[in-house]
């Protein structure tokens, strides 16, 4: 059964970051940044809850904590610091507004009227039950004594429990023993009474950044096997095996590699609000759950991702162990960098995933010599116009080839492209980065970025001799 041993030995499941809309703005500086907005209700519901854990029989125990007020039917989005600065605190008296937390947590459709458990149980001022006549799951408002706030506890069944003794499992596995439960901080609480003064003293563009920074490590606070690493400019959540030195190793080569992309890529917007968010998973198995949790279906091939949605890249221990996790997390670092760089517009696979591979690479050298250029080359048109469907489909052999080719075409713009007469090139980047800001439109921006056919054709002439060169025929 679940409850108190199982806090111990439950697999936790890592709240979901709340999903993000993208907005660029222009401050009275003259500076463009990107402002991320949240729908008011993903911003409570990550902020309410405060663990989930499942067993192997499919049991999901969800904890929550009631301390701010629902957001209203009529949805708003607005930035993590307008949503701080605007919480009202819940009052534990107030019962109509209590009701509606429920609501939007409860599996169930709540019962006219609550019911109390048979004996009364000590260290709580009050206990309600709120599933009804229900046989699938236990939902439990319950507010300790010397409380301020009332707390939610969801339990969905497995099938095949027997109800009543599941609910007796409840009182004397988890309510009899929260005072232990709470002195073990086995369920603890992110503290977001002070945001409000600190945030103050901050800029806004800082200000977003701490918030998310503190709903990452939210996300994790009461999972025992997680661990959260800062940075100033990243925290990477993970519950790999502790080895402090490898995670060591890993946040100095992010910090490195974000440097690289930034020079070798640089972004016209200001980006000291954006904190490069990654979680770690320590098997494939955990990994691939997190697929559909993402909107991320149809990847089960991929050894990492970035979610951009959620604004994290979601990546896992694989069998080549920690050396192939940090080629893994330059490629998808640079997918993170790059997505803020352009304010979140979806840029070409030809340059993103071009990049990531040439990042990834950066270090070796590796163009097969016996490759077709010719073949090679008069694929590049049909490349450069792909969209991200068309980039990832085919067979891994189909996909490999787009990767390696647009790998080739980066490695170009940074070694070769430079050494063309009268250096046609040399904006490329700057140019597409411009006008995807300014079309939101890939196939436009990779228009604009060469100017004119003839340029672009030339282009893919100056590839051709410059490979050619390179392998040696």
């Amino acid at each position: 059964m679940l409850f108190f041993a199982a806090l111990f030995f439950a697999e936790p499941m890592p709240l979901d970051m709340p999903r993000a809309e993208a907005y660029l703005v222009r401050d009275s500086d003259g500076t463009s940044r990107l402002e991320d907005r949240f729908s008011d209700l993903d911003l409570w519901t990550s902020r309410t809850i405060l663990g989930r854990w499942f067993d192997d029989s499919g049991r999901l125990f969800t904890v929550a904590r009631l301390s701010e007020l629902a957001p209203g039917k009529d949805v708003s989005f607005m930035t993590r610091a307008k949503y701080v600065h605007g919480a009202v605190q819940l009052g534990k008296k107030d019962e109509s507004a209590r009701l509606d937390s429920i609501r939007l947590l409860s599996p169930l459709d709540l019962p006219e009227e609550p019911s109390k458990p048979r004996n009364p149980i000590r260290g709580f001022d009050s206990v309600l039950y709120y599933h009804g006549t229900n046989t699938s799951s236990v939902v439990a408002a319950f507010i300790p004594e010397e409380s301020p706030v009332w707390y939610l506890a969801v339990w969905d069944l497995a099938e095949g429990d027997v109800f009543d003794d599941c609910l007796e499992v409840f009182e004397d596995e988890f309510l009899s023993k929260w005072g232990e439960i709470k002195k073990k901080n086995l369920v603890s609480e992110l503290g977001f009474k002070s945001e409000k003064r600190k945030a103050k003293k901050k800029r806004a563009r800082d200000d977003e950044r701490e918030l998310l920074r503190a709903d990452a490590r939210h996300s994790i606070t009461n999972y025992p096997s997680w661990r959260a690493i800062d940075s100033n400019e990243f925290t990477i959540l993970e519950n790999l095996p502790h080895e402090s030195a490898f995670m060591t190793e890993l946040t100095n080569s992010l910090f490195v590699a974000r440097a690289r992309y930034g020079a070798v890529m640089p972004s016209p917007l200001d980006g000291s609000n954006v904190l490069a968010l990654a979680r770690i998973f320590k098997n494939r198995s955990e990994y691939l759950d997190s697929l559909g949790v993402n909107g991320v279906e149809g990847m089960e091939w991929s050894a990492a991702y970035w979610s951009a949605a959620r604004r994290e890249i979601v990546a896992y221990l694989p069998p080549g162990g920690e050396k192939e996790l940090l080629k893994t997390f330059r490629h998808e670092a640079f997918h993170q960098y790059f997505s803020y760089a352009c304010s979140m517009i979806a840029a070409s696979p030809w340059i993103n995933e071009g990049y990531a591979q040439y990042f990834e690479d950066e270090e070796s050298f590796n163009w097969k010599c016996d490759v077709d250029l010719e073949a090679f080359a008069e694929m590049i048109p049909a490349l450069m116009a792909m969209d991200y469907e068309q980039f990832y489909s085919g067979s891994d052999i189909e996909r490999h080839i787009k990767y390696r080719l647009a790998w080739s075409i980066a490695y170009f713009l940074e070694k070769g492209a430079h050494k063309v007469l009268r250096e046609p090139f040399k904006n490329v980047k700057r140019d597409y980065i411009a006008s995807l800001l300014k079309n939101h439109d890939m196939q436009k921006a990779t228009a604009d970025a060469f100017g004119s056919e003839e340029n672009f054709k030339r282009f893919v002439a100056e590839w051709r001799k410059f490979w050619r060169a390179t392998s040696g025929d």
